[in-house]
């Protein structure tokens, strides 16, 4: 098993699904030429699964019942000044 780091650019939106390798471990979220991404450590002959993520804008509400999050995963500002953190959902 060798694993390598993977980086996966991300769109702005409420919700966002990404495929990567089973088991990917997200090692960190930066914003990279104004655009939010995600790098993971990734088995490349794991089979591929779909991971969906939420992005949540600072004052802005969550609700948890339309769309729970499961895990934090870090927070990115664009140049614009807007700040975003991102949650893992249940897929």
């Amino acid at each position: 098993m060798k694993k390598v780091i993977y980086k996966y650019e991300l769109e702005v939106q409420d919700i966002i699904e990404v495929t990567m390798p089973i088991g990917a471990e997200i090692l960190d979220l930066q914003v990279q030429n104004n655009t939010p991404c995600l790098w993971a450590l990734v088995d490349r002959s794991e089979g591929k699964e779909v991971r969906k993520f939420r992005t949540i804008g600072t004052g802005h509400y969550i609700w948890d019942k339309e769309i729970p999050c499961k895990k934090y995963i870090g927070t990115y500002q664009l140049q614009s000044g807007f700040v975003f953190h991102l949650f893992e959902v249940p897929f």
